[in-house]
């Protein structure tokens, strides 16, 4: 994966990057997902190195509501359909350029805002489409295996 520069704004989708994509369903209907600590630390590694952080994904998840409530700066976005509107407002509520952004996608929902941004990154496990991407860096970790730990150790 290459070496990223000034970056000033981490946006990442939420399952199967932080997750494996996968979603336990148990008899009395309730549902779990699994997230590796690696990948919560990334997010305190980034904040501290000054990186504007945010989660933008598609579906609801209390999961992701853990992950706001412990680092209350990161800005969350949840159950968004139409992902690029939203990382065109952080980037000019930051005032930062598409050269100043990594997005972190893994499916056909987040290719608009991949092909968008000059940092595009994604998991060995993502979809098809998604690893074809002109220009996308690929993680050696899959989803919800430290991925965005991968990617934070790169901005050390």
């Amino acid at each position: 994966m290459k070496s990223f520069n000034n970056i000033k704004l981490i946006v990442s989708d939420f399952d199967g990057i932080f997750t494996d994509g996968k979603l336990t369903v148990y008899s009395d209907g309730k549902t779990s997902k699994v997230i590796d600590y690696k990948d919560i630390m990334a997010v305190a590694v980034i904040l501290k190195k000054g990186i504007r952080f945010a989660v933008l994904s598609g579906e609801t998840s209390m999961a992701i509501d853990i992950l706001k409530k412990n680092f209350p700066s990161i800005d969350v976005f949840q159950n968004e359909r139409k992902k690029i509107n939203v990382l065109l407002s952080l980037m000019e509520k930051y005032n930062v350029k598409k050269e100043d952004v990594i997005y972190i996608g893994d499916d056909i929902n987040d290719i608009e805002c991949l092909q968008f941004v000059a940092n595009p990154v994604t998991v060995p496990n993502a979809h098809i489409s998604v690893k074809s991407i002109e220009n996308i860096s690929i993680t050696e970790t899959c989803g919800g295996n430290g991925a965005v730990r991968e990617v934070a150790d790169l901005l050390i």
